[in-house]
């Protein structure tokens, strides 16, 4: 019995042909699959990756009835998403060297296993406190899904095609929120709030039994973790979650009022220093600092903040709009039933037309079309309902 156990939680153990090699430590091999195994693949990945999205989705989308369900306040509830942010931001940091130090079999187990049994304690959630704890619980846990979902994606594919799984690998999570507000209130109107827990818990259920199916080729092994790695992340990992509380929190609360939100960034600041000082001087970092700093690394992080303030156009421009105006999820069905399908018509398009000497051409295509939906957008008044913004919120989920 302990030798099964075993087996069943542990690597596979394997000889590499050369071409077999995983491409770092950590990630799967690349193995040749037929194409029924293929498609199983293909199906699994899309799969985790809706259940990590939605994870947080489902929350985002309907905080207004969580609120009246567990009797909160604005800011109470927006602690909800707050928290499962700050764990979700940091913990990849282990997740790396973990995958890298055990191999992919127990990462997958384990982490998909321990998001199940957190999407099951939702149910039983009865107060705030029980809330922020096990959705900060819930964060850590999701995290792993994006990888996991990430790598199933990469083996439905052959391996030229590499760069295109990981394009969809990383696009099917994002269509996580036009679908999560499409299907609420139906789930809503079943048994209120307990309903959208039901739904997480039995795609995160489905997701664990699919892993368990279906292995991921074994990956090479290599001792990973030192003792400075634990310190670094006990400072950067309070820093992270301290800037996610004070911008999560800072638009709703005033300055004045919530003292906090000083004495956060007082000790975020330091923290960070120090985790960034002590990364510069290692040998074998968890943050390769100068990397990081290089220049190509700075532009991309400048674009890629631009670009997140750009896409927030839909999610908090329209939504936010019509929201003031008195509409709620349930008369948002045909709008984000065309975001949805617009979301999956731009992921395959990226995939489908990706030229890695162009990089920069679809991103440039992408943004000049927000920026046409936008301003027709910016004609808005309190006349304005969802029908008229289908065409400008397809074109901004497209791109």
């Amino acid at each position: 019995m302990a030798s099964r156990f075993r087996q069943f939680w542990s690597e596979e153990e394997w000889s590499f042909a050369p071409h077999e090699r995983p491409t770092i430590p950590g990630s799967p091999g690349n193995f040749d699959h037929p194409n029924r195994r293929r498609l199983a693949y293909g199906v699994i990945a899309v799969l985790i990756g809706l259940t990590g999205g939605l994870g947080n989705a489902l929350v985002q989308v309907n905080t207004v009835q969580l609120q009246g369900a567990l009797g909160l306040d604005p800011t109470e509830i927006a602690w909800l998403p707050i928290a499962y942010v700050m764990t979700n931001a940091s913990i990849n940091l282990l997740l790396i060297k973990f995958r890298q130090q055990f191999g992919l079999r127990p990462f997958a187990l384990l982490f998909s296993g321990l998001y199940t049994i957190l999407a099951f304690a939702h149910l039983f959630v009865r107060d705030f406190s029980t809330a922020i704890a096990v959705r900060a619980a819930s964060g850590m846990a999701a995290a792993a899904l994006s990888s996991l979902g990430l790598y199933y994606m990469m083996q439905a594919l052959p391996a030229r095609w590499r760069l295109k799984a990981i394009v969809l690998g990383i696009g099917v999570p994002q269509c996580a929120t036009p679908l999560a507000r499409l299907f609420s209130p139906e789930l809503l109107a079943m048994s209120h709030w307990r309903t959208l827990y039901m739904f997480e818990f039995g795609l995160a259920a489905i997701s664990l039994a699919s892993i368990i199916a279906l292995r991921l080729p074994p990956t090479q092994k290599v001792k990973a973790f030192e003792p400075l790695d634990f310190l670094t992340f006990a400072l950067y990992a309070p820093a992270i979650g301290l800037f996610c509380a004070v911008l999560g929190q800072g638009r709703l609360v005033w300055w004045t009022q919530a003292a906090w939100i000083g004495w956060a960034l007082a000790i975020a600041i330091p923290l960070l220093a120090a985790a960034l000082w002590i990364e510069h001087h290692r040998t074998n970092p968890l943050l390769n600092t100068r990397w990081l700093g290089s220049m190509d690394i700075v532009r991309f992080a400048i674009v890629t903040i631009m670009a997140r303030i750009v896409f927030s156009e839909q999610n908090f421009g329209a939504v936010g709009l019509l929201t003031t105006l008195g509409q709620n999820n349930d008369q948002f069905g045909t709008l984000f039933a065309i975001a949805f399908v617009s979301s999956i018509a731009g992921v395959v398009m990226s995939a489908v037309t990706l030229d890695v000497n162009r990089l920069t051409h679809p991103v440039m295509f992408a943004i000049a079309l927000v920026a046409v939906a936008a301003y027709a957008d910016s004609f808005s008044t309190n006349l304005t309902r969802a029908p008229e913004l289908y065409a400008t919120q397809a074109l901004i989920a497209f791109s």
